[in-house]
């Protein structure tokens, strides 16, 4: 309390000046727009030395007419006097044109702890990592103050994101901080649509058997109507698709062949029972099996039986009779013989 009167520190200043604003394509320092910096002219820095100003060098940026306000830092002070160049989504923000007066001043802020983001698209979302992506846009900040849109380029294509909540105040200082981001919705988010599943009570009262009758709900009981209604299985069709010829002349549209799917439904495949109770299938499983390499298999089996009871192969069917005449003629060739050369000859001359 005595440092005033012994020598001690002197009391802090406050800067503020009154500045038209330009943005920084003006002076074609495009690489500004990436991040909060302002551009000031040489005569704020020899007020600001004078002045015991906390470093890094913070400033309020007020718009007089509107009253908005937000926050940025330094980048040089090569402006011209009497203006300033600022970002241009900066000046979006405070809702500025080209030579509008605003307010400077010098301000002094808390750091950051917690700050929460909301975009503007769910295209932020497909980022891979837009954590790391923010990381890297905000080391060119110095400060986030609620109400404004800060916008982020990744990937050749521009996001815009809002500060819609920061602590330990509106106004952070994010330099030097280890600060926790959080995400809210985008604004064009829609959240889906929630049908809730069917109980599992009812669930199993569809398939639970019924007292009076013994059987299931869910089973037709070899009604042929209800068999009728069930949906066919489809059939793979094979040769479906296009054909092509090498030497370019249209070919003929290929016949598909349905081939029934291994494994089908028991129930569909299942023909009408008989008189005995069996159903058709089991009837004509007989068929079924000389068909393919069962047929064989059956064949092998049979004659290994044969030979191992001793009763031999089965001897081969005779041959028919040769006919008379078919032998008259085998005669008459066997008599006459081949002979060579036996046409007239020609010659060439004539």
């Amino acid at each position: 309390m005595f440092g005033g009167f012994f020598g001690g520190y002197a009391p802090t200043g406050r800067f503020e000046a009154s500045y038209r604003c330009y943005p920084v394509s003006f002076i074609d320092r495009m690489d500004a727009e990436k991040g909060d910096k302002v551009f000031l002219p040489p005569s704020a820095l020899d007020r600001l030395s004078q002045l015991q100003i906390d470093y890094p060098m913070l400033f309020k940026v007020e718009n007089r007419q509107s009253g908005q306000a937000t926050h940025c830092g330094v980048l040089e002070f090569i402006a011209d006097e009497g203006m300033i160049y600022m970002p241009y989504w900066m000046m979006q923000n405070l809702v500025l044109e080209e030579g509008t007066v605003i307010r400077l001043s010098s301000a002094t802020l808390p750091k950051g702890s917690f700050v929460k983001l909301q975009p503007h698209s769910k295209d932020f979302l497909d980022i891979t990592n837009p954590r790391a992506v923010l990381e890297t846009t905000l080391r060119n900040f110095t400060c986030l103050t609620v109400g404004d849109t800060v916008p982020i380029n990744y990937n050749n294509k521009r996001y815009f994101i809002d500060i819609i909540e920061a602590k330990p105040s509106d106004a952070i200082s994010v330099v030097e901080t280890d600060c926790n981001v959080d995400f809210a919705p985008p604004l064009d988010y829609v959240e889906p649509e929630y049908t809730p599943a069917a109980p599992a009570a009812e669930q199993a009262s569809t398939t639970r058997p019924d007292a009076g009758s013994g059987s299931s709900t869910t089973e037709d009981n070899g009604d042929p109507a209800s068999r009728a209604a069930a949906p066919a299985e489809p059939q793979f069709l094979a040769f479906a698709g296009t054909a092509k010829r090498l030497d370019g002349r249209p070919a003929a549209d290929p016949r598909p062949v349905p081939v029934p799917r291994p494994g089908g439904n028991s129930a569909s495949s299942a023909g009408p029972s008989t008189k005995d109770g069996s159903s058709d299938a089991q009837a004509s499983s007989g068929a079924l099996k000389k068909a393919g390499k069962l047929m064989y298999r059956d064949r092998l089996a049979a004659k290994f039986a044969a030979a191992k009871d001793g009763r031999g192969a089965a001897a081969p069917p005779p041959s028919p009779p040769a006919k008379a005449s078919d032998a008259e003629g085998g005669a008459e060739k066997k008599e006459d013989g081949f002979q060579p050369f036996k046409g007239q000859g020609r010659s060439l001359r004539g």
